[in-house]
């Protein structure tokens, strides 16, 4: 019975020590100038993984705190963040926030690997919140980039959407969704239908070259899309949009945050019936006369597509976390039989893990791993019959085109070495694998091995520096250095910086390995491509405040070893099997893309934005002193907003626009003309139905009805139906 007595003893005084280390803090975050509560504030405690967001009410709570001293911050978008001292619980706390017209307080984390504030970064990051998404009404990543983003441009094929930053193209632009790459392409394109806009929280632009903390690819730019993890107990959203040529776009968000457990799963679908621009189409006689003919071909195609994706996190304790994310898609287009023997059809599937440990003092160690599988299919619509009339292939068959495997695996490690030094040090091995039926033979694979460091320097006054370097090994042009080195001079609320970088881009796998014959004509790889390379030259300066802001940079890219297909002398066996045109992918090309970017945003009072932006880019292929195809000198972009509150009903309105100049290219279908598109869009939010939000929206899409109707096979410049309207409805429950 002592012992009895004893054991529960102790047992009361553990749970009565447990109970004392834990506390409680809560309390009511208000607009300063007006007393009103803010909404979906985050509330965390710095160096930790605790926080929460304000309900509508302005009301945050957290429980189950460990007893210590911590750093409240308290930040949302358009508001100064605030940060305050606290030790032990703290009830009833009242956190006043000031507007701020221009968004000083925007993290961002893919200019240096780090959790920076905006204008503290000495690396230049562009951003598009989730805020100028919904204002904008735009819904698909293409339309994001080009609308409000100058630097961007689209090449219009129904195919595939092929990318250009600045004059690069799309094998130069990484694209990476929370740090990890979208990998798996469409006719050497990123399949950028993939992305769901939907939960985006910000698209993080980094121009220029980035090798030194991303590897291959990174010789043009990185875009980083950062998703949304919303901080409420439960969070329920559905958005229906619908548009002209049966255009729809439906997304359902169900999340729920415990605080240590969290869960967010998104659904989307689109589809549309497509549309023609021209019943005509640009066609050659055997003599090489070009001609007209009737066709039933559309610019863009009927198609559907989805999009699920589910993220787990845990949070084990203050300073250990989890998450495990995983996505599915698909998509298909519906081609006229009069036209095509098949239809196109995609398919992916990703899974993500990793663990993120907190060491105090603004450091930390974290393991990533990482598989995505993209492939695309041929879904035959009728049969395929020889010259005889013998079916080759039947109706319904599905054959395989293409399946991407790409595993990445990246431990990384970010500590404090004294008070003016951040280090960071990772390691990163990788694996691309590919199965071409039509190209290869066999299955072929290739894997990478890197080393990266870099230290983030506070010396003097006003002043920082950032050096890297990443080391690589890959299997088949063995070993490259990518050095990179930025400064940046801030005195007041001016920022200066100078940045040079070395990119670089591994040979793809086809390259590497490429084998097709068509019609007399062999493409063909080749396994002694040395990796194309790059050095990037940037000045920025910059000039931010709580009203206005404008920025501008100069760069120039020197590129070499650019690799290209090239017509090279037939060999025997080629000779003996009748080829009559030998194709190889060859080192060959050089090129330098030189020129400035503009971006001006203000808040002029009572509700009222305005922002823009332009782009120069002068990229030209150094051996024939031309252009780089589908290159554009000028384009830019305009953007006003105009928000006001009546109570429980809030209306925004928004106008963008994109202005470019001709698009050149290459071949017999000439360039694409310039072109400008108008977009109106207004929401309605509703907010007085306790914690559901009713938001109506109506918009139109290319005002000023601009449609390039040449005949199909034209370089298009937009594929734009036209003029085109919309609407749209979003339902949210938080609680």
């Amino acid at each position: 019975m002592k012992r009895k007595g004893l054991l529960t003893t102790l047992l009361w005084g553990c749970v009565v020590i447990c109970s004392l280390a834990q506390v409680t803090l809560s309390g009511k975050v208000v607009n300063v100038k007006n007393g009103k509560p803010i909404e979906g504030v985050n509330v965390r405690l710095e160096q930790t993984t605790i926080g929460c967001a304000t309900n509508s009410k302005g009301e945050f709570i957290l429980k189950n705190v460990p007893d210590e001293s911590y750093t409240l911050r308290a930040s949302c978008l358009n508001y100064i963040h605030v940060e305050k001292k606290i030790h032990g619980t703290q009830l009833n706390m009242l956190i006043e926030m000031e507007n701020s017209g221009i968004n000083l307080d925007q993290v961002v984390i893919t200019g240096t690997g780090t959790h920076r504030r905006i204008q503290d970064s000495p690396v230049p990051v562009e951003i598009i919140n989730g805020n100028d998404l919904k204002r904008a009404g735009i819904t698909n990543f293409k339309d994001a980039l080009n609308m409000l983003n100058p630097s961007f441009s689209f090449s219009t094929t129904a195919m595939a959407s092929y990318m250009t930053l600045n004059g690069l193209g799309n094998k130069h632009i990484l694209v990476l969704i929370n740090g990890q790459k979208l990998a798996g392409d469409v006719s050497g394109n990123v399949d950028l239908s993939r992305i769901n806009l939907s939960n985006v929280k910000r698209i993080e632009i980094l121009k220029g070259a980035a090798s030194s903390l991303y590897g291959s690819e990174a010789m043009g730019g990185v875009i980083n899309i950062i998703t949304d993890q919303p901080k409420n107990l439960i969070n329920v959203t559905s958005e229906t949009r619908f548009a002209e040529e049966n255009q729809f776009d439906q997304t359902i968000n169900l999340d729920i945050n415990t605080g240590k457990f969290g869960s967010f799963t998104t659904y989307n679908r689109r589809q549309s019936d497509g549309w023609q621009l021209n019943n005509q189409a640009i066609t050659y006689d055997s003599k090489g006369n070009q001609k007209l003919t009737e066709t039933n071909k559309k610019a863009s195609d009927k198609f559907y597509s989805n999009i699920l994706t589910q993220h787990f996190t845990y949070s084990a304790t203050k300073a250990l976390s989890f998450y495990a994310r995983g996505s599915m898609y698909n998509k298909e287009n519906d081609r006229p039989v009069s036209e095509y023997d098949y239809n196109l059809a995609y398919n992916d599937y990703s899974l993500a893990l990793g663990s993120k440990f907190l060491l105090g003092n603004a450091s930390y160690i974290s393991l990533d791993l990482y598989n995505d599988n993209f492939e695309g299919t041929k879904e035959y619509i009728k049969d395929v019959k020889d010259k005889k009339g013998n079916i080759t292939i039947k109706n319904g068959t599905s054959a395989l085109s293409k399946r991407q495997h790409y595993y990445n695996a990246n431990l990384k490690s970010v500590f404090m070495a004294g008070d003016f030094n951040k280090i960071t040090i990772g390691s990163e091995y990788i694996t691309d694998k590919l199965k071409n039926p039509e190209a290869l033979a066999g299955d072929k694979q290739a894997y990478t091995m890197a080393l990266y460091t870099q230290d983030e320097i506070k010396f003097l006054q006003n002043f920082q520096a950032i050096v890297g370097l990443r080391y690589i090994y890959h299997e088949t042009f063995k070993n490259r250095f990518t050095p990179k080195l930025s400064l940046m001079y801030s005195p007041g609320a001016f920022n200066f910086r100078a940045t040079y970088s070395s990119g670089f881009r591994a040979p793809s796998l086809e390259e590497l390995y490429y084998n097709k014959e068509k019609n007399g004509t062999l493409s063909a790889g080749n396994i002694n491509l040395k990796p194309e390379k790059s050095n990037y030259y940037a000045i920025n300066g910059e000039f931010m405040s709580r009203l206005f802001s404008i920025s501008a940079t100069a760069y120039i890219n020197n590129l070499d070893n650019l690799i290209t297909s090239k017509q090279v002398a037939l060999t025997e066996t080629d000779i003996a099997n009748s080829i009559t045109k030998r194709m190889e992918y060859r080192n060959v090309d050089k090129a330098r893309v030189k020129g400035v970017d503009i971006s001006i945003n203000s808040y002029l009072g009572y509700g009222v934005s305005l922002g823009g932006s332009y782009s120069y880019a002068d990229a030209k292929d150094t051996n024939t002193d031309s252009r780089l195809p589908r290159s554009i000198k000028h384009s830019g972009s305009i953007n006003s907003n105009w928000n006001k509150v009546w109570g429980f009903y809030t209306l925004n309105v928004n106008l963008a626009g994109r202005l470019q100049s001709e698009r050149f290219e290459t071949g017999t279908y000439g360039n694409a003309p310039g072109y400008q598109l108008w977009n109106l869009s207004t929401r309605h939010t509703f907010n007085n139905l306790a914690n559901f939000i009713l938001e109506p929206g109506i918009g139109i899409e290319n005002i000023f009805n601009y449609r390039d109707d040449r005949p199909y096979n034209s370089n298009y410049a937009t594929l734009s139906p036209g003029r085109t309207y919309y609407v749209s409805l979003l339902l949210k429950f938080r609680k």
